[in-house]
């Protein structure tokens, strides 16, 4: 269901149905790459997407659920980073793998 701000809200569903954080987005990718920070970051880049996890993001008010391949690295911040932000952070990215209807 779409908000008054234009923005959509997903539920992470984890592997046994049950569902968790709520992510928001105007479309599933922001939504997913939201999520895909919340991954234990590896080292570098590549390496995370050796070891991708698969998130799948149910859009409420629907039986929609956006499966997407996610992984996350720890890179350095940028050179004109605000002065609270730490020296290092994380990173996410996340590849759309399909969509499921849920048959509940």
């Amino acid at each position: 269901m779409v908000r008054e701000d234009g923005k959509r809200n997903f539920v992470l569903r984890e592997e046994d149905g049950s569902e968790s954080s709520v992510f928001s987005g105007s479309m599933p990718r922001q939504a997913a790459l939201k999520a895909a920070r919340r991954l234990e970051p590896r080292e570098s880049e590549d390496e995370a997407k050796e070891h991708a996890t698969e998130i799948h993001l149910r859009e409420k008010g629907t039986d929609k659920v956006h499966i997407f391949h996610a992984w996350a690295w720890v890179d350095d911040a940028p050179g004109d980073k605000p002065d609270w932000m730490e020296g290092d952070i994380t990173k996410g990215n996340v590849s759309k793998q399909g969509i499921e209807h849920l048959d509940e």
